[in-house]
This record gives C-alpha cells, sequence and structure tokens, in this order.
C-alpha cells in the first residue's frame, strides 16, 4: 500500500459517498485507475464495507453500556457457541475478547435503563456467566470509526 492508497482509504473514511470523481482528483488520479485502486483494496479486504454512521441519540438509543463478562468455560465449543449467541443481539454493537480480569467486553447500545434492563435479563438467561459488571457511558467525548492510517 503506498501514499495514494493511504489518502484513498482517508477519504474514503471521511465520506465514502463523495463521488469517485472527486477522490481521483484529490489523490492526483483519473477515474479509472483511481477506480481500480478502489477494486484492489475491497478485493484484499482492506475495505471490509461502506455504511452510513447513524446519529444513536437522534434515532433514541443514546445509551452506551459497557459490559465486562467473566466466564467458567473456556473450551473453543464454547466460545463458538457464546459468539453465535451474543452476535445474535442487535443491541451489542461491539465484542471482544479480552486479556487480564475480565474475559470478554461488549459494548451495548439501548435506548434507556429499561431497555438495558431486558437485555441484561435475557443475556443471563440465554448464557452461563461467572460475573457481569456494566459501565455506563455519562458522555461521549470521542467516537471515530477512522483508523490512523497516516501512521502506518
Amino acid at each position: 500500500m503506498d501514499k495514494t492508497d493511504k489518502k484513498i482509504l482517508t477519504l474514503l473514511q471521511q465520506d465514502s459517498a463523495q463521488p469517485l470523481s472527486d477522490i481521483a482528483r484529490k489523490v492526483g488520479l483519473s477515474v479509472t485507475p483511481c477506480w481500480r485502486r478502489i477494486q484492489k483494496l475491497e478485493e484484499d479486504g482492506i475495505i471490509r464495507g461502506r455504511v452510513a454512521l447513524l446519529d444513536a441519540e437522534k434515532l433514541g438509543l443514546g445509551m452506551s453500556v459497557f459490559v465486562a463478562l467473566k466466564i467458567t468455560e473456556h473450551s473453543s465449543e464454547w466460545l463458538n457457541n457464546f459468539a453465535l449467541k451474543i452476535s445474535e443481539y442487535d443491541e451489542v454493537v461491539e465484542f471482544y475478547r479480552m486479556s487480564g480480569d475480565v474475559d470478554y467486553m461488549l459494548r451495548v447500545v439501548v435506548k434507556n435503563m429499561a431497555a438495558y434492563d431486558t437485555f441484561y435479563k435475557k443475556l443471563i438467561s440465554d448464557v452461563s456467566l461467572k460475573d457481569v459488571s456494566s459501565s455506563f457511558a455519562m458522555e461521549e467525548i470521542k467516537y471515530t470509526t477512522t483508523l490512523p492510517i497516516n501512521r502506518l
């Protein structure tokens, strides 16, 4: 990946809906070579998809909850089943296996405390867990989906 690819990726991260001709002009290419580079980045899996970023607050989904999970089972079969089950929850927007004291971390987005309580009750009935600890975000200070590709 060269500087031009990084510029293309930066522009796409800022606005993936901008016209290809604008991207090409900004990176100093004609449209066809620029399109080929984007296609190659997609084929290589560097560009995984293009999405619209929504305003959770305006949609009434303004509560972010970070849920730390500790488990007792650590087999690969259990993990596969657990991952499938957690992936079914629409409220879970991020899901990580962690090192340290916590086994898994979820970021859950819900409407309000009552909606989180419903999620929590479903979670503990669906999955055997040792401990669940929830931390509620009081203020979003920085949120971005932009990766620091200029640091590569």
